[in-house]
């Protein structure tokens, strides 16, 4: 709400013999209006705050007090009478009364209209309204010129806690500060509770900002992000805020959104180039990709690597990795690891997803080590694991010998009559218990919650498109790599 002249004002910017009778310590009231009126009860068409201008055509000394007492009931700032008219002078009983009420009572001499009153008022709301402007667009620019520093968003914070005469604080995404500026800032942690109401900003029901008062401090807190909250910050005050305070909240909040957003474009910008390095890592350029990992800043660990293919929440993944290179590529993020750090690598992962864990390679056979670390994802996805190393695979130390693009072809092409039997992929998954089970009809069919008849008529199906003897220890055992492979 814009600040509203007094009546002290009021009556020393207008030259016209204006005169207060009464209520004088009532002179530094807010103004809000000017209401003309000369109806005996002129509250029902009042909100409070107006001065009062009638030439008291309907008063007398009968009826002054009830009418002041009308008045000051409603919230009137002041009353002024013009003489002249209704009255010559201003009568003793509505002096009197304004006093006993310390309403002010303004004397309007005949020669100012009234009309004069409420343009001197109308101009004054209107000059405030325009400072309030002008002082917000001032604050506005402050805040866009350290949001251009280099320290971007902490500027914005700095110079905000500097423009609300308060304190500001930058939270992250999980309620932890990452900047802070002003007295009282480090007792933010008292706002972590609120924060989750301001997670889901546009959700049904959800606030936008949240405020909080009580007698020694005023807060606002604002969650940051376009699409999803990626952060939030708060600012105090020992005293309410004002309109020109919100707009400069507000504006800080565009601002730190802005930096936030495009902050996140960068990141996106560096994972593409960090999913291209990972490309010509596994094609075997080692040395072209490290030059490109060393554009970022980054590089390969020295020493053994292990590599990793995680599951779940891609970007939670990256952000969780704290040693190593990390890419997000398919389906899941392939992190490369020094093998000495690779344990409590995999335990801190594994708590955004399932993890499979390849065994120590060189630089230049990341493909072999990215092959085994993705079956060992597969069987982890499979048994619902949340961690699987390869080397603890059945049969996956003899496969690592193996080619593994001449494997996974022979492992395709073998199974692919089984694949393209109608949608029957109980042909595959029976094969594949049949053979874990050594063959023993019943310990398979139980593994696979069916008859062992059914089992038995799988079989022969599957011995018919295969063309494969599956007593034959042979075809067993080719069988049984070809599915390993294909995981």
């Amino acid at each position: 709400m814009v600040v509203a002249p007094t009546l002290r004002t009021v009556v020393r910017r207008l030259p016209l013999g204006l005169g207060v009778l009464a209520g004088q310590d009532g002179l530094d009231r807010p103004v809000r209006w000017v209401a003309v009126s000369e109806l005996e009860d002129p509250t029902p068409f009042l909100e409070g705050g107006e001065l009062v201008l009638t030439t008291g055509m309907r008063l007398d000394a009968g009826n002054a007090g009830s009418y002041v007492d009308r008045l000051v009931g409603r919230g009137v700032t002041g009353l002024g009478l013009g003489v002249g008219l209704g009255h010559e002078t201003v009568p003793a009983e509505l002096v009197e009364a304004a006093a006993r009420a310390g309403l002010p009572l303004i004397e309007v001499p005949r020669d100012t209209p009234f009309v004069a009153i409420g343009k001197l008022v109308s101009e004054l709301i209107a000059a405030e309204q325009y400072d309030e402007i002008s002082r917000a667009f001032a604050a506005q620019g402050r805040l866009t010129r350290a949001a251009l520093r280099p320290e971007g968003p902490f500027a914005v914070i700095d110079r905000l806690a500097h423009e609300l005469g308060g304190w500001a604080v930058l939270l992250d995404e999980a309620g932890a500060v990452r900047h802070a500026r002003g007295e009282n800032a480090t007792g933010v942690a008292r706002l972590l509770p609120e924060l989750e109401r301001l997670r889901k900003p546009g959700g049904r029901g959800a606030p936008v900002s949240l405020a909080l008062s009580t007698p020694q401090e005023h807060v606002i807190v604002q969650p940051l992000g376009a699409r999803r909250v990626r952060g939030f910050f708060a600012v105090g005050a020992d005293r309410p805020f004002t309109p020109v305070a919100h707009t400069v909240v507000n504006a800080a909040g565009s601002l730190l959104t802005l930096a936030i957003e495009h902050g996140g474009e960068h990141v996106a910008a560096e994972r593409r180039v960090r999913s291209a390095a990972l490309r010509l890592l596994l094609a075997g350029e080692v040395e072209a990709g490290r030059e490109t990992l060393e554009l970022l800043g980054d590089g390969l660990p020295a020493g053994p690597l292990v590599v990793l293919a995680v599951g779940g929440d891609q970007e939670a993944v990256l952000e969780a990795v704290e040693e190593g290179f990390a890419a997000a590529d398919g389906d899941r993020v392939v992190v490369a690891v020094s093998a000495v750090r690779a344990e409590g690598t995999v335990a801190a992962l594994a708590e955004h997803g399932p993890v499979g864990v390849g065994s120590p390679v060189g630089p230049a056979d990341l493909r072999t080590g990215l092959d085994q670390a993705d079956r060992a994802l597969a069987s982890a996805r499979r048994r619902g694991e949340r961690v699987t190393r390869f080397a603890d695979l059945a049969g996956q130390g003899l496969l690592s010998l193996l080619d593994a693009g001449a494997t996974a072809a022979f492992s395709t092409a073998l199974l692919a009559p089984l694949r393209e039997y109608g949608s029957r992929a109980d042909l595959l998954e029976s094969l594949r218990a049949y053979l874990a089970c050594n063959g023993h009809w019943d310990a398979a069919a139980q593994r696979l919650g069916v008859h062992r008849h059914t089992l038995r008529y799988r079989m022969r199906r599957v011995a018919e498109l295969l063309g494969r003897d599956l007593d034959d220890p042979a075809a067993r055992a080719e069988l049984w790599v070809a599915l390993a492979v294909a995981g």
